[in-house]
């Protein structure tokens, strides 16, 4: 069940591209955003889920913890892996995150995407995905965006659909979203510097 790269990831999950596991750190990218251990957490865009299975491992019992993405064999391997393990507070869901996220308004505490926001950009529905991410926030929730930075590099998508923290924060700005935190640097080492950065807003 290896995916078209040729990479099969630690949990054996089919994904549509490259796993960010293979050179990003999920615990790390978790831990920055200093949560109590209580929150209803997402994984928006989640691929093979290692990141959500990582805030099962981080999170407390009583969180509750939303895996999410468009890809169904993904979401059908969570599902199976849940099961196994009996994961009681993990919950896989196929959707387009863009379109519509079958949960209720003010549902969640904190977002994270990561290496999904350029897709956004790339199908122009960045400002479709805001709004439906902000519909299911609580008042005052935080989304957090790990993505590639806007800069010429031998891996990620082309720099065309790549989006600079100040072009983030513009958009989210237009949606009502306020910038809470920026770590302009991480990810990845390569020729270039850092590879990511993780820039959090705020409902």
């Amino acid at each position: 069940m290896a995916n078209k790269t040729g990479i099969l990831p630690a949990n054996g999950h089919r994904i549509q591209g490259r796993s960010s596991e293979s050179f990003l750190n999920a615990h790390d990218i978790i831990m920055e955003l200093n949560l109590k251990g209580n929150e209803v957490f997402m994984d928006a865009g989640c691929g093979d889920g290692h990141a959500a299975l990582e805030a099962v491992e981080i999170l407390d019992d009583d969180a509750t913890i939303y895996a999410i993405d468009i890809y169904e064999p993904s979401i059908e391997d969570l599902i199976k892996e849940k099961e196994e393990k009996a994961i009681d507070n993990l919950f896989p869901i196929c959707a387009d995150i863009s379109d519509h996220i079958d949960l209720d308004d003010d549902l969640v505490d904190v977002i994270l995407l990561i290496n999904v926001w350029h897709g956004f950009k790339a199908t122009r529905r960045m400002d479709e995905a805001i709004e439906e991410l902000k519909r299911i926030l609580k008042p005052s929730g935080k989304l957090a965006i790990m993505d590639y930075k806007k800069q010429e590099a031998r891996h990620g998508p082309p720099i065309t659909v790549r989006s600079s923290p100040e072009d983030l924060e513009e958009v989210f700005k237009e949606h009502g979203m306020d910038l809470f935190s920026l770590n302009p640097d991480t990810g990845e080492d390569i020729p270039q510097g850092k590879s990511h950065y993780l820039i959090v807003f705020q409902k």
